[in-house]
């Protein structure tokens, strides 16, 4: 790994930089077409809300990979958790290292903060980002299953007459 990695939290002016990491995750994912968000919105709730946090890996002055994460809340530990909703790393980047130090900066983020859970979830044919995951010691939840209310549904569910 680069000995000259840094990390930085990400900045308002950072927001076309934020945009663009997460549509390249999306097309990884082949999930571009999922990607409503733009610069307004990011900047609302990244920055103005502050409903999140990015941070950046940086080598050599570029940033090459990006992570954003927000504290979840487990009832039984009674603590704060990080949850991280999105990492990626530049693809001529990967393999470097990028990848486990942005996880190793985010568990000592967790760490520092009290938190007593650090989670993320990943897709089931993501072999590569599995295999990752597991090498860092985490361990897969199998007996759960995660369940979401999106778009019109979601809009039902919160007007619907009860």
């Amino acid at each position: 790994m680069d000995t000259n990695l840094r990390f930085r939290s990400a900045a308002e002016d950072d927001t076309g930089l934020i945009l663009r990491f997460i549509k390249a995750l999306a097309e990884f994912e082949h999930l571009s077409d999922k990607v409503s968000a733009d610069e307004a919105l990011l900047r609302e709730w990244l920055f103005d809300k502050k409903i999140a946090e990015v941070i950046f890996a940086v080598a050599d002055g570029k940033e090459v990979g990006f992570a954003l994460f927000f504290h979840s809340f487990s009832t039984f530990l009674g603590k704060a958790g990080i949850y991280l909703e999105d990492l990626y790393v530049i693809p001529e980047f990967r393999g470097l290292g990028y990848g486990k130090a942005l996880m190793k900066k985010l568990a000592r983020i967790a760490a520092e903060r009290g938190c007593g859970r650090f989670e993320w979830q990943c897709l089931d044919w993501n072999r590569a980002g599995i295999d990752f995951y597991l090498s860092l010691g985490a361990e897969p939840l199998t007996d759960w299953t995660l369940y979401r209310v999106s778009g019109k549904s979601l809009l039902d569910l919160a007007y619907e007459d009860t």
